[in-house]
């Protein structure tokens, strides 16, 4: 997802939606509210320096017969206004930064969503959610400081100036003015450096995140094949990688950091030599070394914070413009402009003459023709990459074809909405992934907002239901990342309940048995038929004893139809499906 880096101009325009939100006025007035408040706030910072120099002058009289309270109570109460002031904008803006962040991991993953199956399958998981994570505190971030603590800091520069200027000779405005500005410079230079180191930082995060990931999805699999040790060297050196960039990221931190400190010293050092040369020559007074050196200080915890805040924003600027690239990708397959809600009236299914490849060096189906009758059952078997889940894809509209058309009651998929097409079907998958949440919320995803018994009823149907209830927690059992706790045919009549629940009119089981013992495919083999029963089912085979009852079979060779019929007529035929169907008795004989 890398991209070139974005001018202040487009970040600007990125963050404005969330700064001043369209059709949420009550945000808006926290806003404005805190906005009054950091000015006034800022005023009252900038005047408390002469409230204690004004203290001084007094206290520094030579007959002096009263302590001047009504200017120290000025003081105190200039410090706590300020302090005060700056709470309430703090809380007057959480919700506002609460939002924007709310907003955009919505607006993130609602992208997410959109975007094509292709997407889907290149992207690291691992990597993908460390990247949406920051990108989402970023942008918190950036609208914190950026409208609160920048904008501010900039303000009382100009305002000490301003005094500076007006009060005492321009030579204590100008060294301000060059510390300032030589610090700024300094820390942008420096900064735009460590953006660099900052950016192989991420990149070693990254991809040791997405191999952490990727290693304990598949924790099963590497216990497996006794791999830890391999993981372990691995996952090591990538994070040799990130060792070595974060400590380049410390030592130009630390670089950072001594210059900054330099130029404040210095600056710091000839106003000092400055004010005690205005004393003893009696041009200021000894109010007017406090009301300074008040000044200096005050200045260089916002000049201190300017360059933390820099450091910040080039840092988030670089975790957003991968959150920024994501929400512009658009999806490979849209919505056409007019496209219509899908509407099925018996469920035939039509596949005219189709093409697709995601390589065109390697097409996966060519000129697939066939027709599947509203409430009948199609058989698709044929070798592994015979494009078979290729169907089911293009079914789905996952992708478009590169010819022909895939049509539902001569209704063109691609010109119906995305929702009401996949709301039509429903798919008892190969591999069941299911959600680590209880088996009621599993099952209730066929139709969330179903209430307990319809998706007990469902359960009934899948012939899942008796295992539910002997589980000491039943239907609120856990069921484990990705299903874990159960095993495939459990996983499997989970599936099947799912689809019960959806009731969809298009049923599509793609190889739901195929990685299931014989034993356990015979117990969900009523199940299935249940399932299947007068809907328009469409079947992906890997054991040939699931389609025997099928209304009609084709057999797909690389991406074409090379046999079609009944089983019987395709045993006679002494064919690839005879072939495909001897090998495998034989080897439930054996």
């Amino acid at each position: 997802m890398g991209r070139p880096e974005r001018s202040w101009a487009d970040l600007a325009r990125f963050a404005l939606p969330y700064v001043w939100p369209e059709g949420e006025p009550r945000l808006r007035l926290r806003i404005v509210l805190a906005f009054a408040c950091l000015v006034a706030a800022k005023i009252l910072t900038v005047y408390v320096p002469f409230f204690l120099k004004w203290s001084v002058d007094a206290l520094s009289v030579a007959n002096l017969t009263a302590v001047p309270l009504a200017l120290l109570i000025g003081y105190g109460a200039a410090r706590l206004l300020a302090s005060a002031f700056q709470q309430l904008r703090d809380a007057l803006f959480a919700r506002v930064g609460a939002r924007a962040g709310r907003r955009l991991a919505l607006q993130v993953y609602t992208r997410l969503f959109d975007l094509s199956l292709r997407y889907h399958l290149e992207r690291r998981t691992g990597e993908l959610a460390r990247a949406i994570d920051r990108g989402v505190k970023a942008l918190s971030f950036l609208l914190r400081t950026g409208l609160f603590s920048l904008g501010p800091t900039l303000l009382e520069f100009v305002m000490v100036i301003g005094v500076l200027l007006w009060n005492y000779p321009p030579s204590f405005a100008l060294v301000t003015f060059v510390t300032i500005v030589g610090y700024a410079a300094f820390t942008i230079l420096t900064t735009n450096w460590r953006t660099m180191i900052r950016r192989e930082l991420n990149r070693a995060d990254n991809e040791f995140n997405a191999s952490a990931v990727d290693g304990l999805i598949n924790y099963e699999v590497v216990k497996a094949f006794g791999n830890e040790g391999f993981e372990r060297r691995r996952l090591d050196g990538q994070l040799a990688a990130y060792e070595t960039a974060a400590v380049r990221s410390e030592v130009s931190l630390a670089w950072l950091n001594g210059g900054q400190a330099a130029i404040l010293a210095v600056g710091v050092t000839i106003l000092m030599v400055m004010a005690g040369r205005g004393v003893v020559g009696g041009s200021l007074t000894i109010g007017d070394v406090v009301l300074l050196n008040t000044f200096i200080w005050q200045l260089y915890q916002p000049l201190n914070f300017l360059g933390v805040i820099y450091r910040e924003i080039r840092q988030s600027v670089t975790d957003l413009e991968q959150i920024e690239a994501l929400l512009e990708l658009e999806p490979e397959v849209a919505d056409a402009a007019d496209a219509v809600p899908l509407i099925v009236t018996d469920g035939t299914v039509r596949f005219a003459e189709v093409r697709f490849a995601y390589d065109p060096r390697r097409p996966l189906v060519d000129g697939l023709d066939f027709t599947l009758e509203g409430g009948r059952k199609l058989g698709i078997v044929g070798p592994t990459g015979a494009g078979k889940s290729t169907i089911v894809r293009l079914l789905f509209r996952f992708y478009d074809p590169d010819g022909g058309r895939v049509t539902i009651d001569g209704q063109d998929v691609s010109q119906v909405t995305q929702a009401s097409l996949r709301g039509q079907i429903g798919l008892v998958p190969q591999d069941t992934v299911l959600f680590n949440d209880t088996i009621a919320a599993n099952i209730g995803y066929g139709r969330p907002g179903a209430s307990m018994e319809a998706i007990e009823d469902a359960a009934r149907l899948a012939q899942i239901h008796d295992f539910i209830e002997s589980l000491p927690d039943g239907y609120r059992t856990t069921v484990g990342e990705r299903g874990l706790k159960l095993s495939g045919g459990e996983k499997q009549r989970v599936a099947i309940a799912r689809v019960m629940l959806k009731n969809p009119p298009i049923l599509i089981l793609d190889e739901a048995t195929s990685a299931l013992d014989s034993t356990t495919e015979r117990a969900l083999q009523e199940a299935l038929a249940r399932a299947a029963k007068g809907r328009t089912t469409l079947v992906i085979a890997h054991r040939l004893s699931t389609i025997t009852d099928a209304d009609q079979i084709i057999v797909m060779d690389e991406g074409r139809v090379v046999e079609r019929g009944t089983h019987a007529e395709l045993v006679a035929k002494d064919g690839l499906y005879a072939t495909l169907w001897q090998r495998q008795q034989a080897e439930e004989e054996v």
